[in-house]
């Protein structure tokens, strides 16, 4: 599926990898639909991008914000084509040290906004017959050896578990909609050091791919219209390896 005149909404749009995302998007010929809690950072995106960009200011931890994107996108250009949900936020805390609102938090951030992007748009595709639902997820869902991420891990471990739940549901009511789980790995972005708890810099870490490397790994899985898809080919190697010797 080509990538040209495509609407597709990116949350998360304002920094990381949905901002690598909406440039990628945007220079294959998609419309974007720029989605995150601070203004300022999208407006400046939109004007880089000049045209077939539009800012949907809005927090997605909060379903009418969401619902509100949604109206945004299709007031300015009638339907929604891709719908990815890319927000999210880490933690550093061990898990004997979790408290209530740490797990809250990180379900609230990780799995709820989700849930309100697949809902919101799914109604959409319905009506439409067609679409596109991009959750993006982590490699620590499939395997968490980051004891400091456990609560982050645990709830893209949720989301993995409602995005394939969702493909069950729609395989029959709703067969022209596809449903994409993406997994990165360590990403140089600014993601470490917004954790809850703080943590280390994933600007530093060894082998983190950058940004605009999976930037570019997402935006061919919209256009091939992928289930699933691992940002580094070595990774389906690496769960394979973690899950065999958990039976050694």
């Amino acid at each position: 599926m080509s990538l040209e005149d495509q609407v597709v909404v990116v949350t998360g749009a304002s920094g990381g990898i949905g901002r690598a995302l909406a440039i990628e998007l945007h220079r294959r010929g998609a419309t974007v639909v720029l989605v995150a809690r601070r203004r300022k950072e999208l407006e400046a995106l939109q004007g880089e991008l000049g045209s077939r960009a539009t800012v949907a200011v809005g927090d997605v931890t909060k379903r009418a914000e969401v619902e509100a994107a949604l109206a945004t996108a299709v007031s300015a250009y009638g339907h929604v084509d891709v719908w990815v949900n890319n927000a999210g936020r880490g933690i550093s805390v061990n898990p004997e040290a979790l408290t209530d609102d740490d797990l809250d938090t990180m379900i609230t951030d990780n799995v709820k906004s989700a849930l309100y992007g697949m809902q919101a748009s799914l109604k959409h595709f319905r009506s439409r017959g067609t679409g596109q639902i991009v959750n993006v997820s982590s490699m620590l869902s499939r395997t968490p050896y980051v004891a400091i991420r456990s609560a982050y891990s645990a709830a893209k471990a949720a989301l993995n578990s409602l995005t394939e739940s969702l493909r069950v549901q729609i395989r029959e009511s709703a067969p022209g909609v596809v449903v994409t789980l993406v997994l990165p790995g360590p990403v140089a972005t600014d993601f470490g050091s917004n954790a809850r708890g703080g943590g280390p810099d994933s600007r530093a870490l060894a082998g983190a791919q950058t940004a605009e490397e999976v930037a570019v790994v997402i935006a061919d899985a919209i256009r091939d219209r992928k289930r699933e898809v691992y940002t580094h080919p070595s990774y389906a190697g690496r769960v394979a390896e973690y899950f065999a010797k958990l039976q050694s």
